[in-house]
């Protein structure tokens, strides 16, 4: 190990418990990314990607409270965005993607729904997402806009 970063660790610390700390939190960083994309997918409205209105926030907030939402929401998106890329560096333990994802999915920016929906639409990613709201009891999403039928 390098001295620099041996005089970085506690007192009395090996390279083995490093080792042990970064499987630890890299497995704990794994389990609860799992569980909060399960939970977010499982509570999305079925129409979010067809209907405007779904994607909508039901909660009316006083527009100062709604600026600093949206504020805190891309300043949390963009550090999830940059400790990614940080986590996304060889030897350097964590779900580097799966963050720089959950950053993007937080932060506004112009074609971010056209992306997300293309992303859903793949059977590849539709099928499991559909299955875990079925676990769940959520109907499964709607992807395609219903046809608009003629009365005449």
């Amino acid at each position: 190990m390098p001295d620099w970063l041996s005089s970085l660790l506690p007192e009395g610390w090996s390279a083995g418990h490093l080792t042990v700390l970064a499987i630890v939190v890299g497995v704990s960083s794994a389990i609860v990314s799992l569980f909060a994309v399960g939970y977010v997918l499982a509570r999305l409205p079925a129409d979010y990607f067809v209907n405007p209105a779904a994607r909508e926030s039901q909660v009316k907030r006083h527009p100062i409270g709604r600026f600093f939402l949206l504020l805190g929401r891309n300043i949390l998106g963009y550090f999830l965005v940059l400790l990614g890329i940080a986590l996304s560096l060889p030897g350097v333990p964590g779900q580097g993607v799966l963050t720089i994802l959950m950053g993007v999915m937080l932060i506004d920016l112009p074609g971010k729904h056209h992306l997300q929906r293309w992303l859903v639409t793949r059977r590849f990613v539709l099928r499991p997402v559909n299955r875990l709201r079925a676990r769940f009891s959520q109907p499964p999403l709607i992807t395609e806009p219903e046809p608009v039928h003629s009365k005449v």
